[in-house]
């Protein structure tokens, strides 16, 4: 539109004979703090426009407007100078009775603006609406944007808060008190976004952060779900996962498309050994990965498990006697929209009647499942074997290769202190220290052949829960090849047997068990080989480590044989 087509639309309404009955409108453009900005602005105004008027807004501050004119002239005059860029665009309308003292044009004396219209005039149309830019919703003077900002609750302040802080404007608590830090982010985030600076939001600008910091939800259905058979209700993700099935003390919540998502709520009745059982079982599984931060107090605990893939956050907590909360399985890379989400269903969190039963099992149960959910399981586990009282422990090279993190049945850590691939052995220390109840003492003398020996070891790779002692003979002091490191046994092993202690009849250790031959042929299985005690005796001196040796030929009853070989015996465990 241009300037002419604009000019008379003003010197239409400006002409107008008659008056519509009701209050006096007028086009606020600009405000100015000092009253000799405000005239120096009135007049670049009136260069270009007609119908400029100046006026006192109280608290040092002053208007400039265009008017008088009837609502409806005044809605018309707006958007056709805004269409145009003839004013600002947050332009607004204004009323007679929210103006002080006029002071343009200058001899206009110090008379305030008349707020009703003469009962003798009337409005009539300037143009068909359909040839004129949609009205825009009028924003706030500064003083009304105060006003309106002065009925906000605590909670809508603190969200503005949080809102500029997630867009990175503010960096102090969030309190709900606007102070100078507030005022200043609020002044950053009008800049950034092309509004009037002023410090204060006007309801517009609040509704346009709000929206901002909602955005990154769109598109997860987020609403609120009422499960009423496990007693809880809870924000939601509906276009991204569904209900799929209980599975006391779950129901779970599976993913619907092509985002990898999942939510469980937790529900059952129980105490506080309930809790922490269901802590430590919690840790077992998949969608818990080991590496992330964990907390359990008294009532309450918090998991959370950092994946390459994903991420994994659930908490619970104790409450009359009922076990509650929620895990939040998404996919790792999205965390601006997982940490929003989040944060949506712990507020949103509402514990109904009722809780989840036992009898609520599916009827896929395994002992590789808990609750319909797979149970981590390391990628190797093989046997190992006490050594010194601070719990070092030596198991076969097998044990250690690729590793991302290696366990002993416990959850302990360890690390690896040497790694000898050609002798097929491997020392561990343990993170924190053990006090093992037996380790290993080496027989020193040589050993007689076709004697009985035993083995000690995890044949089930700790599905047991325990190890188990196989006894057999000690059938060649050295390798199918003559290999002078190794011995040969006679008794048939697993693999989770390898890395763990094969002992005399008296308890002794003669050598480690290493695992079958992987070169092509086909060896009876009854054929195993040890490396010799001898050899591990001398890697362990090079490595300054102290053990207890042994010249006593000695026998036990193969009951304390069994004792005594399993107590020194550890599972090691090797994770991806």
């Amino acid at each position: 539109m241009n300037r002419f087509f604009a000019a008379l639309i003003v010197a239409l309404v400006a002409a107008r004979a008659v008056w519509a009955q009701g209050e006096i409108a007028w086009v606020q453009i600009e405000a100015q703090p000092t009253l000799t900005q405000a005239q120096n602005s009135a007049r670049a105004y009136a260069a270009e426009l007609p119908d400029v008027n100046g006026f006192s807004l109280g608290g040092g501050w002053y208007a400039i407007a265009l008017g008088p004119y009837a609502r409806g002239d005044a809605e018309q005059v707006l958007r056709v100078y805004r269409a145009e860029g003839s004013i600002p665009r947050d332009s607004f309308i204004e009323f007679s009775r929210n103006f002080g003292q006029q002071f343009w044009p200058v001899g206009t004396g110090n008379s305030a603006p008349q707020t009703t219209t003469p009962d003798s005039v009337t409005q009539t149309e300037l143009a068909p609406p359909d040839t004129l830019p949609e009205i825009e919703p009028a924003d706030e003077t500064p003083r009304e944007a105060r006003a309106s900002e002065a009925q906000l609750t605590r909670s809508e302040r603190e969200a503005l808060q949080i809102a500029l802080k997630w867009a990175g404007f503010y960096g102090a608590a969030i309190d709900g008190a606007f102070g100078p830090g507030t005022r200043n982010s609020m002044a950053q985030w009008q800049r950034e976004n092309g509004y009037e600076v002023t410090g204060v939001l006007t309801t517009l600008q609040r509704t346009a952060l709000i929206a901002q910091y909602n955005s990154v939800l769109d598109g997860l259905g987020l609403q609120t779900v009422r499960d009423d058979a496990a007693g809880i209700g809870i924000a939601m993700p509906t276009e991204v996962v569904e209900f799929d099935k209980y599975e006391y003390p779950f129901a779970h919540y599976a993913a619907t498309g092509d985002l990898p998502a999942k939510v469980l709520l937790i529900s059952q009745r129980g105490d506080q050994s309930s809790l922490y059982g269901l802590y430590d079982i919690m840790q077992t599984l998949e969608i818990v990965p080991p590496e992330g931060p964990r907390n359990r107090d008294g009532d309450s605990f918090v998991l959370i498990g950092q994946g390459s893939d994903f991420v994994s956050h659930t908490e619970a907590r104790l409450e009359r006697g009922e076990i509650k909360g929620f895990t939040l399985i998404w996919p790792a890379g999205d965390e601006e929209r997982r940490t929003r989400l989040l944060g949506e269903m712990q507020k949103s969190l509402t514990r109904l009647t009722g809780t989840l039963e036992p009898d609520q099992i599916s009827e896929e149960q395994s002992i590789d499942l808990v609750a319909g959910l797979d149970i981590r399981r390391p990628r190797l586990s093989r046997s190992g074997f006490y050594i010194d009282r601070q719990g070092t422990v030596l198991t076969t090279s097998q044990a250690v290769q690729g590793c991302g993190r290696i366990t002993m049945e416990d959850g302990t850590e360890a690390d690896i202190l040497t790694d000898e691939a050609d002798l097929g052995v491997a020392v561990l220390l343990p993170r924190g220290g053990l006090a093992p109840i037996e380790v290993a003492r080496f027989q020193s003398g040589i050993p007689r052949l076709k004697s009985d020996v035993a083995v000690a070891g995890y044949s089930y790779g700790g599905m047991l829960g325990a190890p188990t002692v196989t006894f057999g003979k000690l059938a060649e002091l050295r390798g199918l090849q003559g290999e002078e490191g190794v011995s040969r046994l006679a008794l048939t092993t697993l693999p989770g047997d390898a890395g763990g202690p094969v002992v005399d009849a008296g308890g002794a250790v003669l050598g480690m068990l290493l695992p079958r031959p992987e070169n092509g042929r086909s060896l009876p299985e009854d054929v195993n080989f040890a490396a010799k005690g001898t050899s591990l005796v001398n890697l362990l001196d090079r490595l300054g480590i102290d053990i207890t040796t042994t010249a006593a030929i000695t026998e036990l009853p193969p009951e304390q044989l069994t004792t005594k070989a399993g107590r020194m015996t550890v599972l090691v465990n090797c994770w991806d």
